[in-house]
């Protein structure tokens, strides 16, 4: 990727501030849009990012972001307005021309869905529209499906409370096998994607760790890598969304989407694993092992 190919960043938190990271050390121009021009703006800016405000729902702030872009990272957190943003962007980038990839990070469950299926969260459902929208567009686009992330408080947060309490994972996953992939995975995916796009257009690329394991699985290699016993304790659905989830105070479509997830975790439906990581980047995907020992000290406080 030449330094001349600007890529905008329509979402620098988690995975897009990975990929600003890995785009600035290669020396790539990277625009982030920003909602605020706050604390973490400034932080952009010191990484090297030039730093617009603008908002995904908002076609003249979109339209301004996207002058003089290549390559543009289209993401949103969880939030009821995901279809309409997509809409947006996807309307916008094909008015103006020019664009040479669209890079969209969207769901691992998308692959399991149809036009009519009902078991999946209301996020999941955007999700599926919103990669329709962007394959009507006719935008050269490139879908990013990730699985659950390890850096997902479920796994890290709530993980390290309840090791530290009584040594056990408390989640009401029951015998459902999963795979989640770290966030600096995910990045590296979309980074080597953005700097070379024109073999990855039109691809769909699910994102899992290396194996798909149970939650028994799980807490032993938890145990491996902080040294202490971890074993997996099964939480009644309902209790657990009742006793944990709602406290925590989320909007009510986040939650939803959190306790729909935990549901078909334990329908078994994130029993899946690909090689998509390493077939994109060279490099397979981190195990929950190498990814628990590299922040030991925050699992054991």
């Amino acid at each position: 990727m030449s330094a001349g190919n600007l890529v905008l960043l329509g979402n620098a938190g988690g995975v897009g501030r990975a990929v600003l990271e890995q785009l600035r050390a290669r020396g790539v121009p990277v625009r982030a849009m920003v909602r605020r021009d706050d604390d973490r703006a400034a932080e952009l800016r010191g990484l090297g990012a030039e730093v617009v405000l603008g908002d995904l729902t908002r076609p003249e702030t979109v339209a301004a972001a996207l002058e003089s872009v290549d390559r543009m990272y289209f993401a949103m957190p969880v939030s009821p307005d995901h279809l309409l943003a997509a809409t947006v962007v996807a309307a916008v980038a094909r008015e103006q021309g020019g664009l040479e990839a669209l890079v969209s990070m969207s769901q691992m469950t998308v692959s399991q869905m149809t036009a009519t299926s009902t078991a999946e969260s209301h996020q999941q459902r955007l999700h599926w529209l919103a990669e329709q929208v962007m394959n009507w567009s006719g935008l050269p686009v490139v879908h990013i499906r990730p699985t659950s992330f390890l850096d997902n408080p479920l796994f890290t947060v709530l993980a390290a409370r309840s090791i530290r309490e009584s040594g056990t994972i408390a989640l009401p996953f029951g015998t459902g096998r999963t795979s989640p992939v770290a966030v600096e995975d995910v990045a590296r995916v979309v980074a080597t994607v953005l700097g070379d796009p024109v073999r990855h257009i039109g691809q769909v690329y699910e994102l899992t760790g290396p194996r798909s394991v149970s939650m028994t699985e799980m807490a032993e290699e938890f145990s491996r890598a902080l040294g202490v016993p971890v074993s997996y304790v099964d939480v009644p659905l309902e209790q657990w969304r009742t006793e944990v989830l709602a406290g925590v105070g989320l909007p009510p479509h986040t939650e939803e989407h959190i306790a729909t997830m935990a549901r078909l975790h334990r329908e078994n439906r994130y029993d899946r694993a690909t090689g998509d990581v390493q077939s994109v980047t060279g490099v397979p995907a981190r195990s929950v092992e190498s990814f628990v020992a590299a922040r030991k000290r925050f699992y054991l406080g």
